[in-house]
């Protein structure tokens, strides 16, 4: 089994990993030679503001008595320059968002893993391209553009990463710290004249990155004053910036101005997926070279924003964020950065017909020229035979456009020729799409093959091993030898037709996957064949009612992942089950209590999501209720301890119970105090930081100390889980524990009921089981109709534990408040990790439950485990066939968020069985004086 297990975590390690190189690999191509346009520009430098997690409708809306809330910024968008939204990608992450805007390329998701810092891929830029760039800022951003830069023309002062604190007293000094610095570095420069001369040359771009914006937007949402405060403060800012460069170059009019952001901002404060406030970012631009603001009598969009913002009537210019990386490139006449995808935005530039039409001919030659180097690339790697070129775009297409285009400029149509360009570029951009996912479709079926051969292989080894539905087939040693050969051939074939079109390596182990797991499939063509014989003896009706309840309950559980509800509707069905069953005749207490339970935790997915404001009174009242609960279990333990023979060992776990309710109490004062300090604006307190770290740290060791009887080390397990679970929550979620704790506590109670309904085993008694006594237990019962039922409600739990706790099907469902009794100071991994545990601990409590329901049902803990694999891989296979990589960016944002939680959920499943079994079954010993020996 443990190879078995290992197999299983890599193949759902590839078809996980496999989503990323078939749907979302580099899009960078290299070998191409700079574009430039070939007349002179209209600025000759260009100041860059980039206000971090700024949403587009809180920079133009209006305050509640009419005011602008960045004055200086309106009147230039109202009188001097032109604005619109630039529509970012999926993920809205700051690393990607300014790839985008400063290389002009949509980064590829690969970059996560570098926590968005370092550089997956060599990309060139505007900086690049420039002579000279001066950047302020933070230090996660400005030094990927520095490194990837050739030469030293790219400069970078960045403050200390300990100062982007989410608890400090105020994230605006961040942005204080570059106005400032800007300020001194011009001061300076007047005394330097090295400094004083590179800054009057042409083709300069001077960089902000402002992070106060996102820094307040995570510690105190988009709503709140301190983060509207941050953008009057950058508002003003950028008014003295633009002042004070004005003034240095004697008002020569050749400074242009660019204010943009790299993503937006859910309401609660995080972002990373495709949601409109996350996707919507403002753009303002103005001197020399953009058009003025221009009047319009109407205008339509599909949002309606206008009208609330009260800009109806100026002309609104949306661009995609790549857009701005050529728009850069014109204003200062520096060649088009090599990987751009962007397409000049004309409706901003405020210069003559031709300069527009040659700078668009740059742009499409800019991009027609990536469109070369990667259908070489991909006829070089694809034998002559099966290679299928872009028809629109062949050798003969494109000369024939070219020399039409410079014949439109000749004869001085440039609407002709600009209207010519920008179909070139629409056609090379999509024969780029078309080489980027040539392989798309082979690399989906050989993953799709691999998701069914494993999930039938799953299937036949429950059937042959945990189950009577088959006689004991003899082995026939001949026939596995030639089979093995078949396919051994046919791994090989796939090898070579690989190795000959010089594939990437995890080409291999995507299409080679698919061969051993159909291998182990065809070896067990007995088992089907002697299954198809006794399928039929069966009572056909009832296994295919069964089925089709599975396959329901299954599609619940998909659609659950779009609209979280389905699980509230899932749980009252449950609440239904001892009636539908009749349980309830022969156990109507526990059928009441399960019934009740099932119907309140059916209240947590109606609950809103993750970005309610924080609700510390619910956590303590969390606290407090644990507490209670353990005083009712400790008196319950006090009144067992007198008739107890062996007081020494009992009062060795009285100790550990009473320093885990410590622990839970000491917990719950922290978050209280933490969150007090934090609203202060007094920052996070180091002892409080002391004391969550030691309460994680030392919460499993306690847990490892308590006995191993079922319901005491149940209950040990859920102490050490929420004093951990009280210091990461923020709102109602910290009551969802003791409501899953509840139902699971009852669940075990309720299938020990089902056991003796169904007449499988005898009733026994709960309290004397233990963990480890399930390690002897040789004679395990086969497998009945109703585990499949048993192991759906895990898989159903384990998804409700996800979504019960206010997470949304995304990957931007985590709020960075959670982890502030830890730390404030921005650190993506170790926030992550512990977003991550957050997540981890209503599985542990469903898992040890599991755990638990597999001992007292006599059960092999794996065969009910491989139920819940096949479950699982049928709803990763639906998710599988959902991504998508176009649409809408809350769509694409959407669809991988999907695959990849259920995919974790599987991995995760993998890794939680495993632990539970650590968790319930393994004891550390305390030193004793005595020995005593006592079952």
């Amino acid at each position: 089994i443990p190879v078995f297990i290992l197999a299983g975590l890599l193949v759902h390690c590839v078809f996980l990993v496999s989503i990323f190189d078939i749907y979302f690999s580099s899009p960078l191509v290299h070998g191409m030679t700079p574009q430039q346009t070939p007349l002179p520009p209209p600025a000759k430098r260009l100041v860059l503001f980039v206000a971090d997690g700024l949403r587009a409708d809180s920079l133009y809306e209006l305050n509640s008595n009419g005011t602008p809330r960045a004055p200086y910024l309106r009147s230039i968008l109202e009188n001097n320059g032109s604005w619109g939204i630039s529509h970012t990608r999926v993920p809205t992450e700051s690393r990607p968002g300014h790839v985008a805007l400063i290389a002009g390329f949509y980064e590829d998701v690969s970059a996560v893993a570098k926590g968005w810092k370092e550089n997956p891929v060599e990309f060139d830029s505007v900086f690049n391209e420039s002579k000279y760039t001066w950047s302020w800022g933070s230090p996660d951003i400005l030094p990927m553009f520095a490194k990837g830069a050739t030469g030293d023309h790219v400069y970078t002062f960045c403050y200390a990463a300990e100062s982007e604190d989410f608890g400090a007293e105020d994230a605006a000094k961040l942005d204080i710290w570059v106005f400032d610095h800007v300020k001194s570095f011009f001061n300076s420069s007047r005394s330097n004249q090295t400094l004083f001369s590179a800054l009057n040359e042409e083709k300069v771009v001077l960089f902000l990155h402002l992070l106060g914006i996102d820094t307040n937007g995570h510690a105190h949402r988009p709503n709140s004053r301190e983060y509207q405060e941050n953008i009057k403060q950058v508002d003003e800012g950028v008014k003295e910036i633009a002042s004070l460069i004005d003034n240095f170059y004697g008002n020569d009019g050749k400074t242009a101005f660019i204010l943009t952001s790299d993503h937006g901002m859910t309401d609660w404060g995080s972002h990373g997926a495709g949601h409109p406030s996350e996707t919507l970012t403002p753009l303002i631009v103005w001197g020399a070279g953009v058009n003025y603001p221009q009047k319009v009598t109407s205008q339509f969009f599909e949002d309606n924003f206008l009208k609330e913002w009260k800009l109806e009537n100026l002309k609104r210019i949306d661009v995609n964020q790549a857009d701005i990386a050529p728009l850069m490139a014109s204003l200062i006449g520096v060649p088009f950065p090599l990987n751009s995808v962007g397409t000049l935005p004309l409706e901003y530039l405020n210069s003559s017909a031709h300069f527009k039409a040659e700078s668009m001919f740059t742009n499409a030659v800019q991009i027609l020229e990536q469109f070369k180097v990667k259908m070489s690339q991909k006829k070089e790697t694809t034998l002559s035979f099966l290679f299928t070129p872009f028809k629109p775009l062949s050798d003969s297409e494109q000369i024939i456009l070219l020399k039409k285009i410079r014949l439109y400029i000749q004869q001085r149509k440039y609407d002709e020729a600009v209207s010519l360009c920008k179909t070139l570029i629409n056609l090379a951009l999509e024969g780029l799409s078309y080489y980027h996912t040539y392989d798309r479709l082979f690399l989906g079926l050989s993953i799709a093959m691999g998701f069914v051969g494993w999930t039938t292989y799953v299937i036949l080894v429950i059937i042959k091993a945990h189950t009577n539905l088959t006689k004991t087939v003899p082995t026939n040693e001949k026939k596995p030898t030639v089979l093995f050969y078949g396919f051994a051939s046919a791994g090989m074939i796939i090898a070579f037709f690989l190795l000959i079109q010089t594939c990437p390596w995890t080409y291999y182990v995507y299409c080679l996957l698919p061969v051993p797991v159909w291998y182990a499939v065809v070896r067990e063509i007995p088992v089907i064949q002697d299954l198809a014989t006794n399928v039929l003896s069966l009572h056909i009706g009832r296994s295919i009612g069964f089925v089709l309840v599975c396959i329901l309950g299954i599609e619940i559980l998909v659609f659950s992942f779009f609209y979280r509800s389905a699980l509230t509707i899932g749980l009252l069905v449950f609440a239904g089950w001892p009636v539908i069953t009749q349980l309830w005749i022969q156990a109507k207490t526990r059928a009441l209590i399960w019934t009740l339970l099932c119907v309140l935790l059916a209240v947590f997915p109606l609950m809103p999501v993750v970005g309610r404001e924080p609700n510390i009174p619910l956590v303590i009242a969390a606290g407090l209720m644990t507490l209670l609960i353990s005083f009712f279990s400790l008196y319950k333990e006090l009144a067992s301890l007198c008739k107890s023979e062996n007081k020494y060992r009992d009062n060795e776990d009285l100790k550990v119970y009473f320093y885990q309710m410590f622990s839970v109490a000491l917990s719950t004062y922290v978050v209280s105090s933490t969150h007090d300090s934090l609203k202060n604006k007094q920052g996070l307190p180091v002892m409080n930081q002391i004391i969550s770290w030691m309460t994680l740290v030392s919460s499993p060791v306690l847990l490892l100390l308590s006995p191993t009887f079922l319901f005491q080390r149940l209950f040990s397990i859920l102490l050490s889980l929420m004093s951990t679970y009280l210091l990461l929550s923020t709102g109602y979620e910290a009551l969802f524990p003791l409501a899953l704790f509840g139902l699971m506590f009852v669940w075990i109670n309720m299938e020990q009921e089902a056991l003796q309904h169904y007449g499988l085993s005898l009733k026994q008694k709960l309290g004397v089981f233990s963990f480890t006594y399930a390690m002897d237990i040789t004679q395990f019962r086969q497998l009945h109709l109703d585990d499949i039922r048993r192991s759906f409600f895990f898989v159903f739990f384990i998804v409700t534990a996800f979504f019960g706790t206010g997470n949304i099907a995304s990957i931007n469902s985590f709020d960075p408040a959670s982890v502030y009794c830890f730390l404030t100071v921005f650190s993506p991994f170790m926030m992550g990790g512990l977003l991550l545990l957050k997540v981890a601990i209503p599985f542990v409590l469903v898992s040890c439950a599991f755990e638990a329901v597999q001992v007292t049902t006599q059960l092999s803990s794996k065969s009910l485990f491989l139920i819940v694999l096949v479950i699982s891989d049928i709803m990763a296979l639906h998710f599988f066939f959902l991504v998508k990589d176009y649409g809408s960016w809350l769509d694409i944002g959407t669809s991988i968020s999907h695959y990849v939680l259920v995919m974790s959920l599987t991995i995760f499943m993998m890794v939680m069985n495993g632990l539970a079994q650590l968790l319930t079954t393994q004891r550390l010993g305390l030193p004793r004086r005595t020995k005593h020996h006592f079952t």
